[in-house]
């Protein structure tokens, strides 16, 4: 199965084609949040270079979240767009996924910064999540290490150790993730684990 994905979740980006034999990648560590110019184009640039069309895709996967709110979007727009146009299979990926699959043994917790000394967390035995997402606070993540065997992340966070690949964390993700593939469409959604500031404003 030929497959593309998109993670538009931080400020970095990643494009992916898998197909059965092998896999293309194009990483920026850092675009500055502007996925809405850099997106489009490395797409373009990566089906050009395996000598593909959106046509020889059998399903699309975009990091739902969670992460950057704008990012995620344009991920999730250009995805479905992408499927409905094409009417093919979708899946989703989390952003705790990508830290899962970066050590798929063990119970572990994914961490990921949400600025402010408050942080996204979900708790996982190898690949498989064992809670519900959360937002939580300096002070719970800090009890909540204690429950599991190692905290998985790849942000600068003062008490964890910097320990993921975003860029291989979401390949084998994809890989893992992509026998999930369904022609439900509307099954592609942003994982929102706390509103947006804009909504928590209003």
């Amino acid at each position: 199965m030929n497959c593309l994905a998109v993670d538009t979740s931080g400020s970095h980006l990643t494009v992916l084609i898998i197909t059965d034999k092998e896999h293309f990648i194009e990483y920026i560590d850092n675009c500055n949040l502007q996925h809405s110019i850099t997106l489009m184009p490395t797409i373009e640039n990566l089906l050009t270079k395996t000598n593909m069309t959106l046509d020889m895709i059998d399903a699309f996967a975009c990091n739902v979240g969670p992460g950057s709110f704008t990012g995620i979007r344009i991920g999730v727009s250009t995805i479905k767009a992408f499927c409905y146009a094409k009417n093919k299979k979708v899946f989703p990926v989390t952003s705790f996924d990508v830290l899962a699959y970066n050590k798929p043994s063990g119970r572990n917790l994914a961490v990921i910064d949400a600025k402010h000394d408050n942080y996204y967390v979900c708790g996982y035995n190898g690949i498989n999540a064992i809670t519900q997402a959360e937002f939580v606070s300096r002070e719970k993540l800090i009890e909540l290490k204690n429950e599991y065997d190692e905290i998985l992340t790849s942000s600068d966070i003062e008490f964890c150790a910097k320990n993921c690949s975003l860029k291989e964390g979401f390949l084998n993700a994809v890989k893992g993730l992509i026998k999930t593939a369904t022609f439900d469409k509307e099954s592609l959604v942003p994982l929102y684990v706390r509103k947006s500031q804009a909504e928590e404003n209003l």
